[in-house]
């Protein structure tokens, strides 16, 4: 029922957006790495971002660092979205992957129903 509208990249190294439709309703997600990237001492990248996630009914911002496994050429991570902070319904099971400087979504899964969405 859902579909990914499609992957744009803001003008600042650093930074995505792309729109996901889910249930007929357009969510822009964009994430920008916001710092420097630093390891942990157990094998992973941490990685600080400024999420925002937008919907018709609404849009929430935060700031979180993601833990990426070091040394890969692509890792990847999961996240859950709330949808009725947007003003929709279910949750978003984002599949995150971090590659030169990036945060994408790779994959998105929407549950209950667990409809793929990306």
């Amino acid at each position: 029922m859902a579909a990914s509208a499609g992957r744009s990249v803001f003008a600042d190294t650093g930074c995505t957006q792309e729109t996901l439709k889910v249930e007929g309703a357009p969510v822009t997600i964009a994430y920008c790495v916001t710092g420097a990237l630093r390891t942990n001492g157990a094998g992973e990248l941490v990685v600080p971002v400024a999420a925002t996630y937008a919907a018709p009914g609404g849009t929430l911002r935060h700031s979180a660092e993601l833990h990426f496994l070091a040394g890969e050429g692509v890792s990847r991570v999961l996240e859950t979205l709330d949808l009725a902070k947007l003003g929709l319904s279910g949750t978003l099971h984002l599949t995150l992957a971090y590659s030169r400087g990036e945060v994408r979504v790779e994959g998105a899964l929407l549950t209950p129903g667990a409809i793929t969405i990306k």
